[in-house]
């Protein structure tokens, strides 16, 4: 049976009665673009045709804006009136040349802001920040953001210097926002990243960072993930070419740099943001209720518009080859692959949850698009997904019929341990039931296993480290005034450390940390508002808290540094050899094989072990290489090492 294609209103859909599963329609777009746009790479540079592109003797300004009856670019170049009219290309598309001064310089000067003004169908009229804007700056005069032509001279434009690194097979990521990179109470700049953040990154032996908040934003508190301006960096932090700098220095470092991408949704900012764009609620997302999403309160796209399609996926092309990032985190994957949104629903494994009348096919289809571009853009590129719902295929090959994500978030994981630190006391901790839980993944989909990321330092909630210790990580941290060990913190560290291992170690093939995470770090992330006096005292990272030798979170640092090194050297996250050796509930006691090691934990609050029998595949001596309860971390120093430790104090 053929798949046939009809269009409504720039919408692409099959007719009835014919097949449209998302392998035949990911087919179908293939051939489509490569017969009508040249291939898909090729149709992913639309911010070659779209936006400010230089041409002979000016630039062209185009947008599209398929529901406008009249449209007028205005900005500090023209007082912010209605003289220079947009013409009308047909497809929805409006253009205007910019021709250049007579002696040489761009008609509109670099750095000048501006918006296109829309006059609507129905006669309305609607300032926005261009859809394609390169920069877009907040205006502080009335709060609202204004596109920026951004074309900076050949002297001023970064160049880069370094080669992306090899992809790592032990991938290690250092999940970072920018703006919360300092220590000082403040919106941190990309430099500043760049010198002080990455070097302690490397330091602590992570292979990737994970960067939160790069697209620009129009609400800081929103983490970045109310999206304003899609081809625009966040310039609270600074400029692109700051951001490329900070990129460059990363790899130079031997650090993959990946994005926190958005596009589940679009922010429902219509004054600074893409939404309504030319005056309806169906430019770039669904119209009505379908492109509404109840509870962010944003934006939902329509996958099958031709330039929608366009614009998303020339955005992910955009960031991998302007500004040279290895990959992206695909964040809020479960709303875009079910038409519910996944709301309201628990996931139990079953395959009618997946394949049923709730799969948002079309936006499987762009996913497997949008990771195939990915891919042959940038081969060593690295894809995760945030799905919570446990997709089957989310981490397969396009070419097997999967969504072509390298990873995928072992969201489960976070849940248990708070769920266990929260309800369950010490005695309570059922082994097998967290052994399941960190080895339930699905064959031959690696995941990215973490112990907690930025949702669990968010305002309201816990990190591990504040459910362990909670006001004694305020009171009893100090070396000097508490020189003996305290029940609350030693308990804290030593649970700290261990959950964190094993975690990396049985969780996945991939690790991930928050930043701040690795050291406990004792605050909250709470985004400067109106109800906390617009402060930053808690969107802020505390890196000089490990750093001083007399406070006990050097102890934690001190352990991430070496649990890192450990697997820096043996590379156990790569290796498929993985056995669960024992899960005693009554004594409380994990031990399995991963790679070349035998991991062995005790839980127990009360009972130590001595001569304890245990099986493994090995028939040779073994010596231990890394102690949680070593004095350098904290521990009581219970084991005597000789001379074989290969990470000596």
């Amino acid at each position: 049976m053929s798949l046939k294609i009809f269009e409504i209103d720039g919408t692409l859909r099959g007719c009835e009665g014919q097949i449209w599963d998302r392998v035949n329609g990911y087919r179908w777009w293939k051939n489509e673009l490569s017969e009508k746009e040249g291939g898909m790479e090729k149709f992913a540079e639309g911010y070659k045709i779209f936006g400010f592109n230089k041409t002979e003797g000016g630039y062209i300004y185009r947008e599209w804006l398929p529901n406008a009856k009249q449209v007028f670019l205005i900005g500090e170049f023209n007082g912010w009136n209605n003289s220079l009219p947009l013409e009308n290309e047909g497809f929805g598309r409006w253009k205007v040349f910019l021709k250049d001064k007579e002696d040489g310089s761009p008609f509109i000067l670099h750095k000048t802001q501006l918006k296109v003004r829309v006059e609507a169908n129905d006669g309305s009229w609607h300032d926005r920040v261009p859809a394609w804007t390169k920069v877009a700056w907040q205006d502080h005069s009335t709060n609202l953001f204004n596109g920026v032509f951004w074309e900076p001279p050949q002297e001023e434009q970064y160049s880069f210097k370094h080669a992306r690194p090899e992809k790592p097979a032990n991938l290690k990521i250092y999940e970072a926002h920018v703006g919360m990179g300092s220590v000082e109470p403040k919106v941190a700049t990309y430099v500043e990243f760049a010198d002080n953040v990455l070097p302690r990154i490397k330091r602590m032996g992570y292979n990737a960072v994970q960067l939160m908040a790069v697209a620009e934003h129009a609400h800081y508190g929103c983490f970045g993930y109310h999206v304003t301006s899609f081809f625009a960096p966040a310039s609270r932090s600074g400029t692109p070419e700051e951001l490329k700098y900070l990129v460059d220095t990363a790899h130079g470092l031997g650090i993959h740099v990946l994005m926190d991408l958005v596009h589940a949704h679009a922010s429902s900012n219509t004054l600074d943001g893409i939404a309504q764009m030319d005056g309806t609620d169906h430019c770039y997302t669904h119209g009505g209720p379908k492109g509404h999403h109840s509870e962010w309160d944003s934006k939902i796209f329509n996958y099958l518009k031709y330039e929608v399609l366009r614009f998303l996926l020339s955005n992910v092309k955009w960031w991998l080859e302007e500004y040279k990032f290895d990959g992206f985190r695909f964040d809020g994957i479960t709303s875009m692959l079910y038409h519910s949104h996944g709301i309201g629903k628990g996931y139990t494994g079953g395959y009618h949850e997946y394949f049923g009348p709730d799969a948002d096919i079309d936006s499987h289809i762009y996913l497997m698009l949008s990771n195939d571009l990915i891919h042959t853009v940038v081969p060593s590129a690295i894809t995760v997904a945030e799905d919570v719902s446990g997709m089957p295929t989310i981490g397969l090959p396009v070419e097997w019929g999967g969504f072509g994500f390298d990873y995928r978030l072992a969201m489960a994981i976070p849940d248990m341990f708070i769920k266990l630190l929260k309800e369950v006391g010490d005695d309570g901790w059922d082994m097998g039931h967290i052994c399941f839980t960190l080895t339930n993944r699905r064959h031959m989909e690696k995941v990215v296993a973490y112990a907690e990321s930025h949702d669990q330092a968010i305002v309201g909630d816990k990190t591990i480290a504040f459910w362990l210790m909670d006001a004694a990580m305020y009171t009893d941290m100090s070396i000097v005034q508490n020189p003996h060990h305290t029940m609350p913190v030693d308990r804290g560290l030593a649970l700290h450390k261990m959950i964190r291992l094993l975690v990396q170690g049985l969780g996945g093939e991939g690790y991930l940390n928050f930043m701040g995470n690795e050291f406990g770090h004792p605050e909250w992330v709470d985004f400067p508002r109106a109800e906390n006096g617009w402060s930053h005292q808690h969107c802020r990272r505390r890196f000089d808290l490990p750093d001083d030798d007399l406070l006990r979170y050097k102890f934690f640092q001190n352990f991430d540094e070496l649990m890192n090194a450990l697997e820096n050297r043996f590379q156990y996250l790569s290796s498929s050899h993985q056995y669960v050796t024992l899960k005693h509930g009554e004594d409380k006691v994990i031990v399995f094989e991963r790679g070349d090691l035998l991991f062995i934990f005790n839980f127990h609050p009360c009972n130590s072990y001595e001569g304890y029998q245990l099986g493994c595949c090995w028939n040779e001596p073994m010596r231990c290489v890394l102690d949680t309860d070593e004095g350098r971390f904290g521990g009581h120093q219970r084991l005597e090492y000789g001379h074989g430790n290969p990470f000596p104090a």
